[in-house]
């Protein structure tokens, strides 16, 4: 018998705001009771644990942490320590995640767009997991 994933848990400083990210680059989820609570009451899950999800099982989870150094990947200051390599089917759909998750708060870390062999852009999200887009 061997272990299984469940899920890619990612430590940051506002549990809500990066779960929101992602929920909205990537089209998941919340895990029922981990929504964001109305406008004005306590956001009881948020500075906590959170888990969001797709119909495919993927699930990403975000835990609450004090303190987060920001990865300085590409230089070894800061190590990223782990990273989300997700795709997309052609350059058309890369330059639409590209803007999409720009406009989401990311910030473009490497541009490698014109590589003819895998054209990929690599971003930190809001709090500063280093993540990819590329052509698969």
């Amino acid at each position: 018998m061997t272990p299984s994933i469940r899920q890619v848990v990612l430590d940051t400083t506002d549990a809500r705001a990066l779960a929101e990210f992602y929920r909205q680059l990537f089209g998941l989820s919340y895990r029922p009771g981990d929504e964001p609570s109305p406008p004005g009451e306590p956001d009881g899950n948020g500075s906590d644990w959170l888990v969001l999800r797709n119909d495919d099982g993927v699930r990403l989870a975000f835990q609450q942490v004090e303190n987060l150094p920001r990865s300085t990947w590409p230089t070894a200051d800061v190590p990223q320590q782990l990273h989300l390599d997700t795709t997309v089917p052609d350059v058309a759909a890369l330059t639409e995640a590209r803007d999409r998750a720009l406009a989401l708060g990311a910030t473009l870390q490497d541009d490698r767009s014109d590589d003819p062999q895998e054209p990929l852009y690599v971003f930190a999200d809001p709090s500063g997991h280093p993540f990819c887009i590329f052509v698969a």
